[in-house]
């Protein structure tokens, strides 16, 4: 169900904030762990706080209140969010009136919502990761009467639409086009997190495209859990389709695609649109062991994801392909991890994200038998990182002498010139020299050097 702003307590509580804060300039502090996801996020918790009153702000000392967004995929993500809390409390001792609040994933685990109440006194409230629209109310809540709130289980069917942003950069925009998931994979705690799958209006997505495109934006991501699995009401390669249409120089990414969800359909609107749908691919194996593949509900085996693969070089030819992979999954054996390595040898992905598996609980994964010693996993992992190194390289060193589009994204001052680094149509990370400032803009660069997972080069004039 979508629901109007305007039908929410949202614009009373915003308003009751701003009276209480009027009285002197306010800072607001947001730290985000985690997803692409939690980065668009937390540009949202950045646009209700300026809608609040609040003052938006990089320095962490300024803050008269402090967001952490955090996330849960993770063990180690979850122990720095607690160790970053833990380090606010002596600024709260020095400054009694800041407010501190918990967001994200870990928000919507009602174990940590008990934690943080029980064990983290001065943090002030925790909010469920679907649940943004109230944070004014749970601001107000401290505002007005000091009352600390930690709320889990609530309904997650909801769509609000009209929440105002804060975007990190002009050039460059996250559009979130659903929430949740409906694949539970036995690993993973985001399900159970942010609830199953909702999808945004085709038209409000369209709307935001062209809002962002009119304003300069020159590259728009789309995100979702699963982002090909988008069902609203057009199919996902319709609506990249109608994206793609939107009059003005731009590119369109999106992030993260399941295998089974790879249609047809979709890698002939890529082939087809080049012009606008950037050659790049982010398509997460997991395990090349079709046995880990079913012990982690994944929904395909290596005979699917290797057609994908194929299906996708034979339609753009020089398409970047990027994976996940998970190390030590229980029960993994030395064979299993071979079929992973070989799958990697044959497929040669442009970059691997591998990540040693972490126990999450209230998961399957979490309580299965088999579960693999932490060395062995680091010697995995190790092993995964020195061929994908030498994968990468070679991929890499094809790009020499040609000459890539290049959408200019941050820039540093070295030895006196200005350096670039930006992103290829591709999805390569590129550094390059230029005496004019291109920040936010499109460059033609030729690659002179290459480096594993970074090329290097020269705008032409």
């Amino acid at each position: 169900m979508v629901i109007d702003l305007q039908s929410t307590e949202y614009k009373r509580y915003t308003d009751l904030a701003r009276s209480i804060l009027s009285e002197r300039q306010r800072y607001a502090y947001v730290v985000t762990f985690g997803c692409q996801q939690n980065e668009a996020d937390s540009e949202t918790i950045k646009g209700v706080l300026a809608d609040m009153g609040y003052t938006v702000t990089e320095k962490q000392e300024l803050a008269d209140i402090i967001i952490v967004n955090t996330c849960a995929i993770r063990e180690h993500a979850e122990s720095k969010a607690f160790s970053l809390l833990g380090r606010f409390k002596a600024q709260r001792q020095e400054n009694p009136e800041l407010i501190i609040g918990v967001v994200g994933c870990m928000a919507a685990d009602s174990r940590v919502a008990e934690a943080l109440r029980r064990d983290f006194k001065y943090v002030s409230f925790s909010l469920e990761p679907n649940r943004l629209f109230e944070l004014p109310e749970a601001i107000c809540k401290i505002l007005t009467s000091g009352e600390r709130n930690f709320q889990t289980g609530k309904d997650n069917g909801d769509l609000v639409e009209g929440l105002p942003k804060v975007r990190q950069k002009k050039h460059k925009a996250w559009v979130s086009i659903m929430y949740g998931c409906n694949n539970f994979c036995s690993y993973c705690i985001v399900p159970y997190a942010r609830g199953r799958e909702r999808s945004r209006p085709s038209c409000e997505i369209l709307k935001e495209c062209q809002e962002l495109v009119a304003s300069g934006c020159r590259e728009i991501t789309l995100l979702g859990q699963n982002v090909n699995s988008y069902s609203a009401d057009i199919p996902f390669y319709e609506l990249v389709e109608k994206i793609a249409d939107i009059e003005g120089d731009f590119i369109i990414r999106f992030m993260t695609s399941h295998p089974k969800d790879a249609s047809d359909e979709l890698i002939a609107l890529m082939a087809k649109r080049q012009d606008k749908i950037a050659p790049s691919f982010h398509l997460p194996l997991q395990s090349g062991s079709d046995r880990i593949l079913r012990k982690m509900n994944r929904s395909y085996d290596t005979e699917r994801y290797l057609s994908v693969v194929d299906k996708l070089r034979a339609a753009i030819p020089g398409i970047a392909i990027s994976t996940d992979i998970i190390v030590g999954f229980p029960t993994e054996s030395d064979e299993d991890f071979e079929a992973t390595l070989e799958i990697l040898k044959r497929v040669e992905f442009d970059l691997v994200y591998s990540f040693l598996y972490s126990k999450r609980k209230g998961t399957p994964a979490a309580i299965m038998e088999g579960q693999i010693p932490d060395e062995i996993k680091s010697e995995r992992n190790s092993k995964i990182l020195e061929l994908q190194q030498e994968i990468s390289y070679k991929n890499s060193l094809g790009y020499e002498g040609k000459v890539l589009r290049v959408l200019a994204d941050t820039r540093k001052k070295k030895d006196g010139e200005y350096i670039y680094q930006g992103r290829a149509m591709n999805n390569k990370s590129v550094h390059f020299k230029s005496t004019d400032d291109v920040s936010g803009e499109f460059v033609n660069v030729k690659i002179t050097r290459a480096a594993p997972f970074d090329l290097y080069g020269e705008a032409e004039k």
